[in-house]
């Protein structure tokens, strides 16, 4: 890779007299080659005043990150110490500001430093802005061609013999018009992988979306996958937290990553677990007088006059392959209905598919609309079990722009292959 003169990066670290005896003591601790970042650099838990940002290198190295307010990327400098996974939490930001990054490492001669990694972010806006706008995606995974009750050996088999997956080329169309759209950040219904498992992950996920990820802060709500295929035995308990958990920041709830909300100008978005529904036996409850459920009426109670967005990966309403989840229906639709939540962002089937406003069980002008975004890389499955609900269903792979300017939200929707699949504006 080209390499840079030593002095934009090592000079600065002399000048900075505390991060002098920092610098040596990393320096003897160098790799014997260089680095090369592998996952990353991805964003995550934006506020209005800080952000998470993560890489990974493929052998253990420091690292060194400079950021400012953009476009002036080198205002200030931070080094992460010796290792693989790198995560640096930048304070002292300002809402509603765009920043940029460059992340070093060093090059093969250790005289310089590789060319850095760049990108760019926006922290949350502040309640008097009124403006939002990003993305949303399904799931990454890639499809599954085993069937229901096989053996390991005759998974194996069909695994082996299954025809060419084409998830790889939808991830990639998908990720490249996104980096063509406005945003202040990234929402993923969950099912980042179909394993669950963080080796999965880059290919997966992470080095499709890489250049997306480096600009659109990400926010996931988790599905059945991030619990693993076993996810029903109780000795899946530590799957979640090796595999999910120590990989990802998302804003503080008493039970995070699980469930958690945020605020976002005049926008609250509510994400939470609904993998108890599909047997993860460890994921929170959905009853009434649970912990999630309590939490939920609270977060919604307080969202005031906001727009209230809820994310989530089980369907309340589905008229695709595997239909609506019905303990999510019963236990979630009616607290919907009475706290006045405006949209909920949906995975689950891999389809696209809206309702018409519901209340309770009919179509009413006030009521709550559901989206289903289930997939961006899975192949895409047909109507299996239709219902007057729905407004627009296609059977397509897609992702979706949403822009909320005061009492105004618009929702745009696109196939992998650019054709606009759907649109609709609701009022607050």
């Amino acid at each position: 890779m080209k390499s840079l003169a030593a002095p934009p990066i090592f000079a600065r670290i002399k000048e900075m007299k505390k991060a002098g005896l920092l610098f040596l003591s990393l320096t003897v601790a160098l790799a014997s080659h260089a680095a090369q970042i592998i996952r990353g650099p991805y964003l995550e838990d934006p506020t209005q005043t800080t952000i998470v940002l993560r890489w990974q290198t493929d052998v253990p190295t420091p690292s060194w990150l400079e950021y400012g307010p953009a476009p002036r990327c080198n205002q200030i400098m931070t080094v992460t110490p010796e290792g693989r996974n790198h995560k640096t939490v930048l304070y002292g930001l300002v809402p509603n500001q765009d920043y940029c990054y460059k992340v070093y490492v060093y090059n093969n001669a250790k005289d310089g430093t590789q060319e850095p990694v760049t990108g760019t972010f926006r922290t949350l806006f502040s309640a008097e802005r009124k403006i939002v706008q990003f993305v949303a995606i399904g799931s990454t995974a890639k499809t599954d061609t085993s069937t229901p009750n096989e053996t390991e050996e005759s998974l194996f088999s069909a695994f082996s013999s299954a025809p060419a997956d084409d998830s790889a080329q939808a991830r990639e169309r998908i990720a490249e018009a996104i980096n063509q759209e406005k945003g202040d950040f990234l929402i993923h219904t969950g099912n980042l992988t179909l394993s669950g498992l963080n080796t999965d992950a880059n290919d997966e996920f992470f080095t499709p979306f890489k250049s997306v990820l480096r600009h659109f802060p990400l926010f996931i709500a988790v599905g059945p996958n991030e619990y693993g295929p076993e996810r029903e035995q109780r000795e899946s308990k530590s799957f979640f937290a090796t595999n999910y958990r120590r990989y990802h920041d998302m804003t503080w709830s008493n039970a995070t990553p699980k469930y958690y909300s945020f605020d976002s100008a005049n926008a609250r978005f509510i994400f939470l677990d609904t993998n108890i529904a599909e047997g993860a036996a460890w994921a929170p409850e959905l009853t009434d007088k649970s912990n999630q459920i309590s939490w939920l009426k609270s977060t919604l109670a307080g969202a005031s006059e906001k727009w209230k967005i809820i994310v989530m990966n089980a369907p309340a309403y589905s008229s695709g392959a595997r239909g609506t989840n019905n303990e999510v229906f019963t236990n979630l639709v009616k607290i919907f209905e009475d706290y006045q939540v405006n949209l909920v962002l949906q995975g689950g089937d891999s389809n696209y598919e809206r309702t018409f406003p519901m209340f309770r069980g009919e179509i009413k002008p006030r009521g709550v609309t559901y989206m289903t975004l289930g997939t961006a890389a899975p192949k895409p499955t047909k109507r299996e079990n239709p219902d007057p609900s729905t407004a627009r269903f296609v059977s397509a792979r897609h992702y979706a722009t949403v822009k909320i300017v005061d009492r105004k939200l618009s929702v745009k929707v696109f196939s992998d292959k650019g054709k606009q699949l759907d649109s609709f504006d609701l009022y607050l």
